[in-house]
């Protein structure tokens, strides 16, 4: 493992230790850092610390490719090598096209870039491949495609079913991008934990490394990613802090993203193919022919200006090299980086524009955070020197820049996932699209247009946030849409999409307000709860009619609905919702809780004072208003659609399953084929049969040989099944034979041993018998005489057996088995044993005491549970049992201690050993 010594004992500290010895149930989970141009899986599993999964080729990244040739499917290299030859069967470059219209810019963008792909307008207004006159793939289920196959790297590296897994998501996606990428994973047959933001990613995997210099003083980083198709920048606090989680305070370690920058289109892609644009005018400058015209000319030169990026990164001059790039002419071209850097010099001041807006974005905070850079692009040496001018200091790259998020997320399936136990780490992302309400108010006569803040810029979350609606008494509706985007760059909006998001019809509100009325019930209006999840993705909760009512002693003792009702209020007053606000309430003026908590204690001061009778009791009503919420930007797979999908890639499934099963058949055949013609080749094989069955096999391996080879090639896997059935039948009578007699030394040896040493031991037992000694009376006779008689038996047959095998020829049916001797050396074995273990538990007899009466009492030493270790030990008769009740009570705490093992402190982290 080339990892330093001392990060990897922290490794084995901070992340063995956190799984554990898991519970029996628990399974593996897994991470998907799942990128325009790259995957990586990470998984943590039962007694394995978290790592990084390798696929067939034993890589730890793949191509997030998935092709199509001739009814057969491939991913990851194999794609690549597809796309090279059929660009328009290879997909690639997916994660952008998710939750997208077929209008988009970003999709528009993908045409231009990609021209030999046919996309089309599907019914829910999203894009479509054609990939052939019947069939159409949507980016869902390409991607779909691609998770189920790092599931499937996930399981054949750790021999169990996989379900679930957090994926990484570019922080910048909004609600449609979030969902559709959370249908592809269902699609895929994975539960999602969570869809985390890939800089929180990185920021966790950083963190738990650094757990130790975690305090109440926060301290500050700054994440830097540019990966193929997009930057982010992120500015990340560090501090502990107090939670109530489990019921009760307690400290532990935070990090809270403050700030974010980002750009959709800056990435790795652009330099790419700005380079491939480089060499295609050197081509047509030399007369080359219009390369342009050929799709797979084009992929061609593709690769070689991906390759030649990578290579400049290292070295300041490369030669970009393609044999028959078109009408069998070949292409050379040496490019400088220096040329590279000038093709890219617009891009060099959009990687700072980044850094600064994350850092504006923040407000402030984070003066002289250190810069961490991950991801590919972070390597190209002019974006190193325009970070380090932006931060005036030298870029760390102290974390894996390709493997940090995919460390990080699985860190957190692991604490989100059931059987695991980790090192707390509090996670506090940030809202980078703010979401408004917005609704219409009938007053003075005319309606008036109320919006209404949900969730601000940067705003934390997982958080739930509830909006009132105090003024409405009939049926109404209200929309949920984006924000004021003011924070965003111009140059992102057109990449957001539809500002609407939802469009939320209450029904039933008049009913509900009739039900709750007089002259002591306070109506305190609609309220609407909606919930930021961890993915980042709204959800509508629930909406309700809430009423206070005032009630006096006696009623309160009488209305059981009431106490009910308060019970229900407490449960929803918990304090991890934000205070309400209500529409007359501007924003600005919403009262902190310590100005609540300081009239509210003034008024129980007055009632004191003024009023020694009791206050009335107030009882909190609450009523459920039924809700239709209808998506507006772009509408989720609906049951039909999602069940169309599931059954066409369960369809691929199936054919990549008859695939592999019928390739399987057909190696197996081959190999056995080749096993055969070689050892019936082989003396110590022939001689195990007749002349006849040697030739008999000879020409049935042949005829078989043939048959593959010219008509057999496209069997069938049953019939391949047969072929190597027959043969095995053939030729199982012979490798029986030659099994059996080269086996069979090795057992006549072994149970040679075993009839040595039980004669050793019957000699020595002989001596532990009443007759011949009275003070060691550990066997009867009769038992020395079954063990005798069974060594006799043993011995004799062996002998026999030896006799009558070596009599007969090598390809005769088989006298003395290898089965045979071990069946006889199991019997001898359990006479051997069953009296080893008496002698193990004998004791002998305490010496013979006598009473007041001159009556002899023989008493018997127990045995204890170890009686070996126990047997010399001294008798100790100084009267345990006084021992004092609260002393054994001490002890037996100490053993039944229920506190998990390995809980580690911050300190011990560094200097503890796996």
């Amino acid at each position: 493992m080339t990892i330093f010594p001392k990060m990897y004992s922290v490794l084995c500290v901070v992340l063995l230790p956190i799984l554990l010895s898991q519970q029996v149930d628990a399974a593996a989970v897994i991470s998907i850092d799942f990128g325009s141009e790259w995957m990586k899986v990470g998984i943590v599993s039962p007694g394995v610390p978290m790592e990084i999964v390798l696929n067939k080729e034993s890589k730890r990244k793949t191509p997030a490719v998935v092709a199509f040739r001739d009814d057969v499917r491939t991913f990851g290299e194999d794609a690549v090598t597809v796309g090279v030859r059929f660009p328009k069967n290879s997909y690639k470059y997916l994660l952008e096209l998710l939750g997208k219209t077929y209008d988009h810019p970003l999709v528009q963008l993908f045409r231009k870039r990609f021209p030999y792909y046919e996309i089309v307008e599907s019914d829910r207004g999203t894009i479509e491949f054609v990939h052939d006159d019947k069939t159409k793939f949507t980016p869902e289920e390409l991607v779909a495609q691609i998770l189920a196959k790092a599931k499937d790297f996930a399981e054949i590296n750790h021999g169990q079913q996989i379900s679930e897994c957090v994926i990484t998501v570019p922080g910048y996606f909004n609600q449609a991008e979030r969902r559709a990428l959370k249908e592809a994973a269902s699609l895929a047959g994975l539960n999602v934990l969570q869809l985390i933001n890939d800089y929180t990613a990185i920021a966790i995997n950083y963190g738990i490394f650094r757990r130790k210099e975690i305090n109440e003083t926060a301290w500050y980083t700054l994440f830097f990613d540019m990966g193929a198709s997009s930057t982010k920048a992120a500015l990340v606090e560090y501090k502990t802090v107090k939670i109530k989680d489990k019921g009760y305070v307690e400290t532990v370690p935070q990090l809270q993203v403050l700030g974010v920058g980002f750009d959709r289109t800056l990435g790795g892609l652009e330099m790419t193919l700005r380079l491939r644009e480089h060499l295609i005018k050197a081509w047509e400058a030399n007369g080359g022919g219009d390369v342009r015209a050929s799709p797979r000319a084009m992929e061609k030169l593709f690769r070689e200006a991906e390759r030649l990026k990578v290579v400049l990164s290292a070295n300041t001059e490369f030669y970009a090299q393609i044999e028959s790039l078109l009408d069998d002419k070949d292409f050379k071209l040496q490019v400088s980086r220096a040329e590279l850097e000038e093709l890219c010099a617009d891009l060099w001041e959009r990687v700072g524009a980044v850094v600064r807006r994350a850092v504006s974005a923040a407000g402030g905070a984070g003066a002289g955070a250190r810069l961490v850079v991950a991801g590919g692009g972070s390597r190209v040496p002019a974006v190193l020197a325009v970070l380090a001018d932006a931060v005036q200091h030298e870029p760390a790259r102290s974390i894996n820049a390709d493997e940090a998020a995919t460390l990080g997320a699985v860190y957190r399936a692991a604490s989100l996932a059931t059987g695991y136990k980790v090192a707390p780490l509090n996670v506090r992302d940030a809202v980078l699209l703010p979401i408004q309400v917005v609704f219409t108010r009938h007053a003075d006569g005319v309606d008036k247009l109320v919006k209404r803040t949900l969730f601000g810029p940067m705003n934390p979350y997982p958080q739930k946030k509830v909006i009132t609606f105090n003024k409405h008494t009939e049926d109404f509706s209200f929309n949920v849409n984006y924000a004021e985007l003011d924070h965003i760059p111009s140059t992102e909006l057109q990449y957001i999409g539809a500002l609407n998001l939802s469009e939320v019809s209450l029904s039933g509100v008049s009913a509900a307000l009739g039900k709750h009325v007089g002259e002591n019930v306070e109506h305190k209006g609609i309220k609407a709860h909606f919930n930021m999840d961890d993915s980042g993705i709204l959800n509508l909760v629930n909406v309700e009619f809430v009423a206070e009512k005032t009630v006096t002693e006696d009623e309160d003792k009488d209305s059981t609905l009431s106490k009910i009702g308060s019970t229900i209020s407490k449960l929803f007053g918990s304090d991890s919702e934000t205070p309400e606000k209500t529409e007359e309430q501007p924003q600005g003026e919403a009262k902190n809780d310590t100005q609540k908590l300081n009239e509210t204690t003034t008024d129980k001061q007055n009632s004191t004072e003024t009023d020694s009778n009791p206050k009335p009791k107030i009882v909190i009503l609450k009523e459920p208003i039924k809700s239709e919420e209808l998506v507006l930007n772009l509408q989720p797979l609906s049951t039909d659609q999602f069940k169309n999908s599931k059954a066409k890639i369960n369809e691929l499934n199936t054919i990549d399953k008859k695939r592999v099963q019928r390739e399987t058949a057909l190696n197996n055949l081959e190999a056995f084929v080749v096993d055969a013609q070689m050892k019936i080749d082989m003396e110590e094989y022939a001689e195990c049969g007749t002349e006849e069955e040697i030739e008999e096999i000879r020409k049935l391996c042949s005829e078989t040989s043939e048959w593959l080879y010219d008509d057999g090639y496209d069997a069938d896997t049953e019939l391949f099944e047969q072929k190597l059935n027959a043969l095995k039948e053939k030729t199982h009578p012979i490798f029986y034979k030659h099994w059996e007699h080269r086996e069979r030394a090795d057992a006549v040896s072994a149970i040679r041993n075993l009839l040595n040493s039980s004669k050793e031991f019957l000699k020595m037992s002989k001596n532990f018998t009443k007759e011949s000694n009275e003070e060691k009376d550990v066997f009867t006779e009769v038992e020395i005489g079954v063990l005798e008689k069974k060594i006799e038996e043993t011995e004799t047959w062996l002998e026999k057996a030896i006799k009558e095998q070596k009599a007969l020829k090598k390809n005769e049916d088989v006298k003395l088995t290898v089965d045979s001797i071990r069946e006889k050396m199991a019997n001898l074995d359990r006479e051997v044993k069953y009296l080893l273990n008496k002698m193990k538990i004998w004791r002998p007899k305490k010496p013979v005491k006598k009473d007041a009466d001159n009556k002899t009492e023989e008493v018997v030493i127990e045995p204890t549970e170890n009686p070996e270790t126990q047997e010399e030990a001294p008798q100790d008769d100084s009267g345990a049992d006084d021992k004092p009740e609260e002393e054994v009570k001490e002890m037996d705490t100490k053993e039944e201690s229920t506190e998990p093992p390995l809980q580690l402190s911050d300190g011990q982290a560094e200097h503890s050993e796996l």
